[in-house]
């Protein structure tokens, strides 16, 4: 099997695998979805891209794919470079600007941190592009250690059983959100990311989020337990959908 002419490795093969796998489970892509891949400029989502362009070339399923790259005004930015990237790819892409970051500064006193904010423009400005060009479905790079984090978070911190879903209709009940690397590790996008030297880039808000440190928290107490219990990972994937409400404290009807 080859991409870009040449001869595909075994990283890829398993990453591209577990992501076929997770489409058709889940119904992620149907024919002629018209699907809008979100390209931020890391890691994650540029293997998204590069794997759903392998899946569409040898699924039987006909669909297409437009790359997105969302400029949210925040200056130092490096988007000419994800462009750059994106113009090489044989895909129709957009690399779209909107001001964010000007109503953040606007919005919000110093002492605030703009991530929810930042997030919910980001979500809003994303739906808005796929109207515009047509997309039915929008796909996030997300990955099982994200997956397996946001399970972590909700039960630590909200007190809820709920993770990363594969498909998800949003609140607005017109768009889909899919994530078809959510059975692939970091570790796995990693590997990828090195051997074809994704040029990454990360956003330049001057914001910390609090919540990136809860997050790494939370993957450094999943790191030390995969010492102790090395398939961890894979065994809270499979429990993520092998739910065993009769065992839960679920409210009768």
């Amino acid at each position: 099997m080859r991409y870009e002419g040449r001869r595909l490795d075994r990283t890829t093969r398993r990453i591209v695998s577990r992501a076929g796998e997770l489409i058709d489970r889940y119904g992620l892509i149907a024919e002629g979805d018209r699907v809008m891949v979100c390209v931020s400029g890391g890691k994650d989502s540029y293997a998204l891209l590069d794997v759903l362009m392998i899946l569409s070339q040898r699924s039987p399923v006909r669909f297409e794919l437009v790359a997105v790259h969302l400029d949210q005004g925040w200056p130092g930015s490096h988007h000419a470079e994800v462009s750059r990237w994106l113009s090489q790819k044989p895909v129709e892409s957009h690399v779209v600007f909107r001001d964010h970051a000007s109503v953040v500064d606007e919005k919000l006193d110093g002492a605030a941190t703009p991530c929810s904010l930042c997030s919910r423009l980001r979500r809003g400005a994303l739906y808005g592009i796929a109207d515009e060009l047509g997309c039915e479905k929008l796909a996030l790079g997300h990955h099982l250690d994200d997956a397996i984090d946001s399970l972590l978070l909700n039960l630590f911190h909200n007190g809820r059983l709920a993770s990363l879903p594969p498909k998800l209709l949003a609140k607005d009940g017109r768009h889909v959100v899919i994530r078809p690397l959510l059975a692939v590790t970091e570790a796995e996008i990693l590997a990828l990311a090195g051997s074809r030297g994704y040029p990454l880039v990360r956003c330049t808000c001057p914001f910390v989020c609090a919540s990136t440190g809860e997050r790494l928290r939370v993957r450094q107490i999943v790191d030390e337990l995969e010492t102790f219990h090395p398939r961890i990972r894979d065994s809270v994937r499979r429990a993520l959908s092998n739910v065993q409400t009769q065992y839960l404290w679920v409210d009768s009807e």
